[in-house]
């Protein structure tokens, strides 16, 4: 068990882009979830991203500020802190999103643990 994350395009079906157990990842997408005025618990929750929130996701990723002011997301199966690990595949993640959200397609975050 643990922190599962995929991001895909509703349109095209399939997924893009798999994390396993990037926790400040989950943490930055749930803050999103909380702006938006979700409440429920953040888990098996899609989130449709924007292309604001991609733009600022790459800027988080690229200043190593995925955590926010709030330190690093932490729970039972979410594992420790590997925005290092992660950079350049978020960096990639980036890119394909913003050509998919450019593209009139949505893109969407999701998670399980």
């Amino acid at each position: 068990m643990g922190l599962d994350q995929c991001a895909f395009s509703r349109d095209k079906g399939d997924t893009h882009c798999t994390w396993r157990k990037h926790p400040n990842l989950h943490g930055w997408m749930e803050r999103i979830y909380r702006d938006r005025g979700g409440q429920e618990t953040f888990n098996c929750v899609e989130l449709r991203l924007t292309p604001e929130d991609i733009q600022q996701l790459r800027k988080d990723v690229e200043n190593g500020t995925l955590n926010g002011n709030e330190g690093d997301t932490e729970g039972f199966f979410f594992g420790s802190n590997s925005d290092e690990h992660y950079k350049e595949q978020d960096l990639v993640f980036c890119d394909w999103a913003e050509g998919e959200l450019d593209n009139g397609r949505e893109v969407i975050y999701d998670s399980w643990w």
